[in-house]
């Protein structure tokens, strides 16, 4: 888990500016490491629990005080609000040159820091490709955790270690590149969850008592073939051109749970266009079945 002597930055004095999941989560790990972890910043109370769990003893500051505190600045906050923060503390000459100024938003690369990095800021986007929950749990998540990693060449072998010492898996993600890599994990982990609550509405719904147990195995299995297999792994009624049982599915969600029409259609047509394209439905099948769906499209 922890890099090589040669490759290890040295030790630092770390900071949090934004105490949501994933800022004190990556701050322990760091101290994990050997780093120390000086201050954090919260507003919310949801926030300060969280940094008096993860990080006990460690001070509340303003940000300002934050940076004027730490080496190494953790930027965790939403992305929407990332360039204004930067912006806002490199205006009022919080930001001191040297200091690492780490951002752990999947959507940006380094030219978000610009303003800091004027100020003489490294800047360094360290995105780990995990969802976090802000307890202690996420810590022991990290180990094996791929970050998608972007920042200066001359920084990278810093990013690549700092990425190494909290357990994780640095995979270098160009500048250009890094709203489509946060819209694929978007599209793979967040769409899931909505998937997957819907999935167990509709069991209560249907009777099931535990739909948490029945789907677990279903899912994992799933999961693990796609993994493997990519498209290859697609089973279900519209990968074989079952189109009565898709029209009755449609009808049955149109009965019980109207909400979830268009997801099941959008879903199901992309799944059609991918089983045809990788010869998995046959196209004599797909003819009933694209009509049934564009039918329930047009409803």
């Amino acid at each position: 888990m922890n890099a090589q002597p040669e490759t290890r930055p040295a030790r630092l004095t770390v900071g949090v500016v934004g105490a949501g999941r994933v800022g004190p989560a990556l701050a322990a790990s760091l101290q994990l490491a050997g780093h120390r972890p000086v201050a954090v910043s919260g507003v919310s109370d949801a926030s300060v629990r969280r940094a008096a769990a993860l990080l006990p003893d460690v001070p509340l500051m303003a940000p300002a005080d934050v940076l004027a505190a730490a080496d190494l600045v953790l930027l965790t906050v939403p992305d929407d609000a990332l360039p204004g923060l930067v912006e806002g503390l490199a205006e009022t000459g919080a930001v001191r040159p040297g200091q690492l100024m780490v951002h752990t938003s999947g959507r940006y690369g380094t030219a978000v820091l610009a303003p800091a990095t004027r100020a003489g800021a490294l800047p360094l986007a360290l995105h780990p490709a995990m969802t976090f929950t802000g307890t202690s749990v996420d810590v022991q998540r990290l180990a094996g955790c791929s970050f998608g990693v972007t920042a200066p060449e001359e920084l990278r072998l810093a990013a690549e270690a700092l990425v190494i010492e909290m357990g994780g898996e640095p995979e270098w993600i160009e500048e250009e590149n890094r709203p489509l890599y946060h819209a694929a994990l978007a599209l793979g982990a967040n769409h899931l969850v909505t998937l997957v609550a819907q999935s167990m509405e509709l069991l209560r719904t249907a009777g099931v008592a535990a739909p948490d147990r029945m789907l677990g195995p279903l899912l994992g299995a799933a999961l693990d073939n796609a993994l493997r297999s990519g498209d290859a792994a697609l089973t279900g009624p519209v990968a074989r051109g079952d189109a009565g049982t898709v029209a009755a599915h449609v009808a049955e969600l149109r009965k019980h749970a109207p909400a979830a029409v268009a997801g099941y259609l959008a879903m199901a047509r992309t799944t059609a266009d991918r089983a045809l394209a990788h010869g998995l439905l046959k196209p004599e099948l797909a003819e009933d079945l694209l009509g049934v769906l564009a039918d329930g499209e047009n409803r």
